[in-house]
């Protein structure tokens, strides 16, 4: 497996399987993203409306080889005025593709479409304290780690708290930039 085949792609019918899988186990959710039972109806209803994709929220899917390895998701975050926003980024991976580099490939690839596809300057991401794999793959996307949101989450019987990143567009440029240098 190789992580440079990784691709996102829009959603399909076929492709609902995902969804439904982590909506009914707790292992295809992971530790991080399970918090209950949900109900996939919404998810359909989405994704006959928009195929997952509208203009304050999106999901996508992480594909290696034509197979589906888990999906990422972005959702606008405003700051007091409508126009004061960012995109607030998400990742889930199916277990069996956890650990191997595909979750920071697939952030890295979401970060540079949404740069190249809105005129938002900031994407952020939180994830769980505890979760030291995504801080470790938010950070080699070029995020920052800003601060602690306190107990932001519930799940496995208590509240979590979260760590925030964020990744400007000059930021994020220079590192893609820096890395396709040590490419040639």
């Amino acid at each position: 497996m190789n992580i440079a085949d990784v691709v996102l792609r829009p959603a399909t019918a076929a492709d609902l399987w995902l969804f439904e899988r982590q909506a009914d186990e707790s292992e295809a959710a992971g530790p991080f993203n399970w918090s209950g039972y949900r109900d996939i109806a919404g998810t359909r209803r989405r994704f006959e409306e928009n195929r997952l994709i509208g203009p304050e929220n999106g999901c996508l899917l992480v594909v290696q080889d034509d197979q589906i390895v888990g999906s990422v998701v972005w959702g606008k975050v405003t700051y007091g005025m409508p126009n004061w926003c960012c995109w607030n980024i998400g990742i889930s991976l199916l277990p069996e593709f956890r650990g191997k580099g595909f979750g920071t490939q697939a952030q890295r690839l979401l970060v540079s479409y949404l740069f190249e596809t809105s005129h938002f300057d900031r994407i952020e991401a939180y994830t769980d304290v505890e979760n030291v794999a995504e801080q470790r793959a938010l950070d080699k996307v070029g995020f920052k780690l800003e601060g602690t949101i306190r107990s932001a989450q519930f799940r496995q019987g208590r509240w979590c708290d979260l760590f925030l990143y964020s990744v400007l567009r000059d930021e994020f440029k220079v590192m893609t930039n820096e890395s396709q240098g040590r490419r040639r």
